[in-house]
């Protein structure tokens, strides 16, 4: 992969997590978070160009569902989850 596709996947995985972690239901930023991680690593060893092209054109198109998603999910408020506000154990 050329060092400009392999930035640009790179920024791009970045700014889907970092969007992701805007999801006000801890069940969407969760799912979103690990089908992120699952789909960039799935696709981690291809070579191909043109593959490559069109993976990353898919992931933007993502990225901008993700943000409407995140937009639609702050209009209505929800109560936090048990689990969301348990205290964390110092260590």
């Amino acid at each position: 992969m050329a060092a400009s596709s392999r930035a640009q996947v790179l920024d791009l995985y970045r700014a889907m997590l970092r969007e992701s972690k805007h999801f006000s239901a801890y069940n969407y930023r969760t799912y979103a978070i690990r089908r992120i991680r699952d789909a960039f690593r799935e696709n981690k060893n291809v070579q191909d160009p043109v593959e490559i092209q069109t993976l990353v054109n898919k992931a933007k198109r993502d990225l901008g569902m993700i943000r409407r998603q995140v937009h639609i999910g702050q209009l209505y408020s929800t109560n936090k989850l048990i689990i969301e506000s348990q205290e964390k154990p110092k260590t």
